[in-house]
């Protein structure tokens, strides 16, 4: 009997071209190192459902995916198993057997971000590939302000990539928040659904409104103009991490 089984993975980007296999590339992926550790373990084809494609470089703590099998491994063996043959830096946190309609990506109702950022004089040696670092103080008082604008059900097509194919550009951010901790900057953003490269330019254009290069009211202005040329650069995709992936059922 055809089962379906979800898995909730942690891993670090640093070493994969994303998450999406690029056949033919040379380029390693998460989902390639998944795949062929499936294969290995039950000895069938099996191709992975995503809840959703990492850029180069970005990290997870809870990037979900699902795949058919007819292997008897029980659901909660799935992820200890497939840690035994995965390279150190992918783990599978939780396996669990779902529901035959389950999708990763399209039962799917909104995912969460957090991108960090070192704001500091000096680099950190530990933090290189997983904070972005900003050699100048910000002004978080004016990032914050900036970001109410970007609250609530818009049009992102400021801040989406120009290779970004989604249809309807609109998107509902639930959740958009800057903390301090220590010399660190951690945003949080929560939605629906992301754009290509929404989050990356969203924290880029806050970054430049706290080095003083727009003000909040710009932001609001890049906002209206649906114009990705009037907003602020793309944060380096090695500060982002995906942290969750909700769901109304499994």
């Amino acid at each position: 009997m055809l089962r379906n089984i979800k898995l909730i993975l942690e891993y670090d980007g640093t070493n994969y071209h994303g998450w999406q296999s690029q056949q033919g590339s040379g380029m390693p992926t998460i989902q390639d190192a998944l795949e062929e550790a499936l294969r290995k373990l039950t000895k069938e084809d099996i191709r992975t459902v995503s809840s959703g494609r990492t850029d180069a470089g970005v990290h997870a703590l809870g990037h979900v995916a699902n795949f058919p099998t007819e292997s008897p491994i029980p659901a909660e063996a799935w992820a200890p198993a497939l840690n035994r043959l995965l390279p150190k830096d992918i783990r599978v946190i939780v396996s669990d057997e779902v529901k035959p309609d389950f999708h990763a990506r399209f039962s799917a109702r909104g995912k969460q971000y957090r991108y960090v950022v070192l704001a500091r004089s000096a680099p950190s040696a530990l933090l290189r590939e997983h904070a972005w670092h900003v050699d100048r103080k910000l002004n978080l008082t004016k990032m914050r302000r900036a970001a109410l604008h970007l609250l609530g059900k818009h049009d992102f097509s400021a801040f989406r990539s120009s290779a970004c194919n989604a249809k309807v550009p609109v998107r509902r951010l639930k959740t958009l928040s800057l903390r301090k901790k220590g010399d660190q900057i951690e945003f949080i953003l929560e939605a629906d659904a992301f754009l290509m490269h929404m989050a990356r330019n969203i924290v880029g254009t806050l970054v430049e409104v706290g080095l003083g290069r727009f003000s909040p009211d710009d932001v609001k202005k890049m906002l209206k103009s649906r114009d990705r040329t009037t907003a602020g650069r793309t944060a380096p995709a090695y500060g982002l991490y995906l942290v969750q992936v909700f769901y109304s059922r499994s």
